[in-house]
């Protein structure tokens, strides 16, 4: 959730719960015959129903007989039960907008990406990828526009694994996009002494360039400006992953590469 999302949602929620105190204040007295009279209270004189009638501001009687008391009592208590859950959920909500800022506040300044070590915050490298497009082979960090010819290539990383290890199936992620653009965990495919971090298909007119990457199904949440948590919605299993900052059809690609082990 956005900050801007959860201040609307906290807004919707204080005005929920001021109608709400309000209705808990003012409400129905029932009749048997199904109209009701809104009042702010009521009693019961002998065989009169005393009440302070809200549209006309003043106090008012009725016979006993006629009013539908047991109605009236039902909806006073499911009244109170709304006020007190939405004011729950109100509460719950602030805790939540707390404790995201003080996550926050622990969160280097710097852009990139960073691993939740339990309590500890370790900053991830940025790795040098590599074009191979079978002709040549140049070494670029940031590719835009990537200068490869039409055909086939492939961004890779060398090596057969990458030196940030990580030992549980579930991490999570603090990430800082250096500009606005996608980002996800990318599943890396091994090779000889490198790690595929996607395809590409180069149109040979157009000169169009066709990505083929295999994207973690992850979950992101803004904690800040500027600032998401990421972790993947199911168990990563053990292998090659990496953080990636991309617009897709730029291979402009940022990587910051970690390894899954037991």
């Amino acid at each position: 959730m956005t900050v801007a999302k959860a201040n609307m949602l906290r807004f919707f929620l204080l005005m929920l719960v001021t109608l709400t105190l309000w209705a808990a204040g003012n409400f129905k007295l029932y009749l048997k015959d199904g109209t009701y009279h809104i009042v702010r209270e009521y009693q019961i004189v002998e065989d009169r129903v005393r009440y302070y009638s809200v549209e006309r501001s003043d106090w008012e009687e009725l016979p006993l007989e006629l009013a539908d008391l047991k109605k009236t009592k039902e909806e006073i208590r499911d009244v109170v039960e709304k006020t007190k859950e939405q004011a729950k959920l109100l509460d719950e909500e602030d805790k939540a907008e707390r404790e995201a800022r003080r996550e926050a506040a622990g969160v280097p300044e710097g852009e990139g990406a960073y691993f939740v070590d339990g309590k500890e915050i370790k900053t991830m490298k940025r790795a040098e990828m590599k074009v191979n497009n079978n002709k040549r082979r140049q070494v670029w960090q940031v590719l835009s526009p990537i200068p490869i010819v039409s055909g086939k290539a492939t961004v890779e990383l060398d090596g057969d694994t990458s030196a940030f290890v990580i030992k549980t199936a579930t991490p999570e992620f603090y990430f800082r996009p250096s500009q606005p653009e996608r980002f996800g965990i990318f599943k890396l495919t091994p090779g000889k002494n490198i790690r595929i971090v996607e395809k590409l298909d180069i149109m040979p007119v157009t000169k169009e360039v066709v990505e083929n990457q295999e994207v973690i199904e992850t979950y992101q949440r803004q904690m800040g400006d500027g600032l998401y948590k990421v972790w993947p919605a199911e168990p990563l299993p053990p292998g090659e992953y990496a953080m990636v900052q991309y617009t897709t059809g730029k291979v402009n690609l940022q990587i910051w590469d970690f390894s899954v082990r037991k």
